[in-house]
């Protein structure tokens, strides 16, 4: 598969929708930035793109924009929370660089 959510990300994300009834799901992307290059995105979305890949989960859906596709293979999506911040966490298998930051991350 694409992409797995861990049980914690799969709450917060129906948390997260329970708020917007005209929005079907989240999509995840990737965007250039950082200083190793990518980031990963993630935004409300209405409907699936025509080339977005679906993944559902426990009744949640997630959509890959086409040029995440690859850089999301295999990649397992969390969601963290600690005293200092809650983000979700994209655990990429594949990714051989990150930086400090965190932020961003080459393949």
């Amino acid at each position: 598969a694409f992409l797995f959510q861990t049980p914690s990300a799969v709450q917060k994300i129906k948390e997260l929708l329970k708020d917007k009834p005209d929005h079907v799901g989240v999509k995840v992307g990737v965007r250039t930035r950082g200083c190793n290059g990518l980031s990963y995105t993630l935004e409300y979305t209405k409907s699936k793109g025509d080339s977005d890949e679906e993944v559902v989960q426990d009744g949640v859906r997630v959509f890959i924009e086409k040029k995440a596709q690859l850089t999301l293979l295999g990649t397992e999506m969390d969601y963290v929370e600690d005293k200092l911040s809650s983000e979700f966490v994209f655990n990429n298998p594949n990714i051989k660089g990150t930086c400090g930051c965190g932020e961003s991350f080459n393949i």
